[in-house]
């Protein structure tokens, strides 16, 4: 049912800094950056591996473009780190299905688009020993459609 790790969503104040920790720190590279005006956040997914399934395990760097945002209220609440844990399906709808019938929450009503034109869904964390769970279906790329900016989040150029 689940394949990977798909990500781990972190809440940050400040984008480009933050890309830039990772970056210096761990050599980790922006992979695709988009604005989500719908859940009020800028984001990058910084690529940590392939996976045999043709998916790839990343980290999901999340900032509030807007104060009523659920990441924005995520901050006020606990500061930085770790929002969510996202993991990977070949079929999320069968994932979901498989939670619910074990008795877990949907915090959506069905699937939505997610980053990179994945489907998404979440678990509420009540049923998920705290942590809010993400059920995610890659679209299989090599890379997202979007056109890489010259100068991607967090680089020096």
């Amino acid at each position: 049912m689940l394949t990977r790790i798909d990500h781990v969503g972190i809440a940050c104040r400040d984008l480009d800094a933050t890309v830039a920790f990772y970056r210096k720190t761990f050599g980790f590279e922006v992979f695709h950056e988009e604005v989500n005006e719908d859940q009020g956040i800028r984001e990058a997914m910084l690529r940590i591996n392939g996976t045999d399934d043709g998916g790839a395990s990343y980290l999901q760097l999340m900032e509030p473009t807007r104060p009523d945002c659920v990441v924005a209220r995520f901050l006020e609440r606990h500061g930085e780190g770790v929002h969510h844990i996202a993991f990977g399906s070949a079929d999320v709808a069968d994932a979901l299905a498989g939670a619910v019938a074990a008795g877990v929450t949907p915090v959506i009503d069905g699937l939505r688009t997610g980053s990179m034109g994945s489907l998404v869904t979440f678990l509420h964390p009540k049923d998920c020993h705290g942590v809010l769970t993400e059920l995610v279906q890659a679209r299989a790329v090599d890379r997202p459609d979007e056109t890489t900016p010259e100068a991607p989040i967090g680089s020096d150029a």
